[in-house]
């Protein structure tokens, strides 16, 4: 089919995750560096005349309950755009799982159809709108590591930390992030707090050392308490020779960093033999790499970074 093209969209992984405190709008402060790895989505992008979403997986909800449906609406309405496109989503980053799918689909439908419909926008205008559609979404402008403070939506580029060896395994529980997030108790933030947090923050990411510090979420107390699955899960994980481990987000889905493509394939294949949880094994994606990868006109992000 005439202009018809493919985008990938990849996982993230929160090499640590702080909840700082609750904010006078009820949301959370926190503090985390996100991380894109080779764990990815397909989004295929052609024309058509109304917003038609297809994915391969039955379980993703086909309609407005879907980011990317809710993104290609919110850039239509803002826009004023009468064009329509079908969009085929295949989904291999588990859903839910921490992995930020559904927030990378959905900035990654975002960059695709500004292609398809040849918009003109900045990215100042797209990040506006993916902030809109979650707290995730604007880390996927800029991939590759990055810190996030606020509610996750202000993102400070980092210099890129790369790892070969990942591991992922995704226990089969459903980890409902509005249920962990209610389940922390974060004090509440005062507008003197709320000021210094981002100077705490960048400290965090000065003294990360990804084989060697005790990485951090929060949210696993809270996560392993409702789910002692995944608890389990990162313990196979160093129990079979993972220098590191932690979780990714709220869950359920667990990484651990291994020293050799050896060490990691013994730990995939003895995982994978004695349960039935999702394993993947992955890398780390660049920033650079990671723009080049989304097929965008080239000014609409690079120059922002």
């Amino acid at each position: 089919m005439e202009n018809t093209f493919t985008i990938p969209s990849f996982a993230k992984i929160n090499w640590f995750l702080r909840i700082m405190g609750k904010r006078e709008d009820n949301f959370h402060e926190l503090c985390t560096v996100f991380q894109t790895i080779s764990l990815a989505d397909y989004l295929t992008f052609s024309e058509q005349d109304e917003i038609v979403l297809i994915c391969n997986d039955k379980k993703i909800p086909p309609g407005e309950a879907n980011l990317v449906v809710k993104a290609a609406k919110f850039l239509q309405e803002k826009l004023g755009i009468k064009k329509g496109a079908k969009i085929y989503l295949e989904k291999n980053i588990p859903a839910p799982g921490g992995l930020g799918g559904g927030s990378s689909n959905a900035a990654v439908a975002l960059c695709g159809l500004t292609k398809l419909w040849r918009i003109e926008i900045d990215f100042a205008e797209l990040l506006e709108i993916g902030k809109n559609l979650g707290s995730d979404v604007p880390f996927f402008f800029y991939g590759g590591t990055a810190l996030g403070a606020g509610r996750g939506t202000e993102i400070y580029p980092l210099k890129d930390l790369e790892e070969k060896h990942i591991l992922i395994v995704t226990p089969n529980v459903n980890v409902s992030t509005a249920e962990a997030f209610a389940a922390l108790n974060a004090p509440h933030l005062t507008n003197k707090s709320s000021k210094s947090i981002l100077p705490i923050c960048r400290d965090f990411t000065n003294s990360l050392i990804l084989r060697q510090s005790k990485l951090i979420n929060d949210f696993e107390a809270v996560v392993f308490k409702l789910e002692p699955e995944v608890e389990f899960a990162k313990k196979k994980l160093l129990d079979f020779g993972s220098q590191n481990a932690l979780l990714s987000g709220s869950g359920a889905s667990v990484f651990g960093i291994f020293d050799s493509e050896k060490s990691m394939q013994f730990a995939f294949e003895q995982i994978k033999s004695a349960t039935k949880w999702r394993v993947f094994s992955v890398r780390t994606i660049s920033r650079s790499f990671y723009r080049n990868s989304l097929k965008v006109r080239e000014d609409l992000l690079l120059k922002d970074f």
